[in-house]
């Protein structure tokens, strides 16, 4: 299960590559919004192109639980697994 969530956060970073600043490191635990100054309107831009691309739809209340690139690959994974 773990190979799934890799996945997941190769694909995340990936995305957050295209708008977060180039000097900004990217793993596992980076704080979204702290680490890549990324405001509100920003994270929300992302997050809908993340359930674009996953095919989910992710709920505000565990949107506000998501502070690193792997909290938000874990919420991702569960909401996949519940969809299938």
């Amino acid at each position: 299960m773990a190979h799934k969530a890799d996945e997941i956060a190769a694909q995340i970073i990936g995305a957050l590559a295209a708008i977060a600043p180039a000097s900004a490191p990217l793993s596992g635990n980076t704080k979204i919004a702290r680490d890549l100054g990324l405001d509100s309107v920003a994270i929300m831009d992302f997050i809908m192109e993340l359930e674009e691309r996953f095919d989910i739809l992710i709920p505000l209340d565990q949107i506000a639980n998501v502070e690193t690139i792997q909290d938000l690959s874990v919420t991702i994974e569960a909401l996949m697994k519940d969809a299938a």
